[in-house]
């Protein structure tokens, strides 16, 4: 049986046929939640700036060879301001600022503190972008937050926390809503591999001054971690940045950045399985509070929201 290119695009618009996005959108959450696993290795060994900019020129390099290969060539000239804006905001700042933070503060009280990050993706959204604020939505954010914040405090045990690392988180927090938010209109003029790349190459660029702490410490890294720092850059950078743009471009920036709050309760899930850390129970039922969370702010009225379709945080 033959198809039409108009029933093959029907198929892709339609929200119950188009798996992709979703598909996109798991694929983003389950490696963005691995990368804490790669992370605690990694940052033995490198700085937050040497380990920002190791991962984001194995991304770069990784990037740059799939558009090599796909001849996409360069984006139009209406979406550079937007990726310049996620470059420098989310693949720079964020993750400079979330290395450093998280060496400030315990791990609970920076999965709380950057957990504000999909709440002010909303409601930028909300007022730059014209999204709305649907109430599944703000209530699916209230009960996803509530469970992050109790997986913060039961991992929080007696770790210490600085007013530096707080401010750090906050900052990453605020960079990570800022580069969503920046990215969303330049998908319309490009990609989401195009868009991915060049955000990627802008960060890169941005965290060169990094270069010679990188190459020192390479020197004397353990390979388990320079290892990570490639995982790091190769799949919850190169790969999952460009699932998160692809879902992203087919749904709104505030239920894309309410679906990553399922990434607390995978990063509970997989400390169990490869760290063998057994998690308490009350941390436990804050994942499960984070998924259920998830669950509503994914539903949505079809006849409010037609054009929309379903999609599934940065370490």
């Amino acid at each position: 049986m033959t198809t039409t290119p108009t029933s093959r695009r029907a198929a892709q618009t339609s929200p119950g046929r188009d798996w992709r996005a979703p598909a996109a959108a798991c694929t983003t959450v389950v490696l963005w939640a691995s990368a804490f696993v790669s992370i605690r290795s990694a940052g033995e060994a490198y700085s937050p700036g040497a380990l920002a900019l190791g991962r984001l020129l194995a991304g770069t390099l990784t990037l740059g060879a799939i558009l090599l290969v796909r001849r996409e060539g360069l984006p139009s000239r209406a979406a550079w301001p937007g990726i310049v804006g996620s470059g420098l905001l989310w693949f720079g700042l964020y993750m400079v600022a979330l290395n450093w933070g998280e060496q400030q503060v315990d791990a609970g009280t920076a999965a709380m503190v950057v957990n504000i990050g999909p709440i002010l993706i909303a409601l930028l959204g909300a007022g730059l972008l014209g999204e709305g604020l649907p109430r599944r939505l703000l209530v699916g954010m209230a009960v996803s937050f509530a469970g992050a914040a109790v997986v913060g405090l039961s991992m929080s045990g007696h770790g210490s926390s600085s007013v530096l690392g707080v401010v750090l988180c906050l900052v990453a927090a605020v960079a990570y809503a800022g580069g969503v938010v920046s990215q969303k209109p330049a998908l319309r003029h490009g990609s989401a591999l195009q868009i991915t790349t060049f955000g990627c190459l802008i960060g890169t660029v941005a965290c060169l001054p990094f270069a010679g702490v990188l190459v020192s410490e390479a020197a004397d890294a353990p390979v388990s971690a320079t290892l990570n720092m490639v995982y790091l850059g190769v799949f919850p950078t190169a790969l999952a940045f460009t699932t998160w743009a692809y879902a992203l471009a087919r749904t709104t920036a505030g239920r894309m950045g309410a679906t990553t709050y399922a990434v607390p309760a995978l990063v509970v899930l997989m400390s169990w399985l490869l760290l063998d850390e057994v998690p308490a129970l009350l941390t436990v039922a804050g994942g499960l509070l984070c998924l259920a969370g998830v669950a509503v702010s994914r539903t949505r009225a079809r006849r409010a929201e037609p054009r929309e379709e379903p999609a599934a945080r940065v370490p």
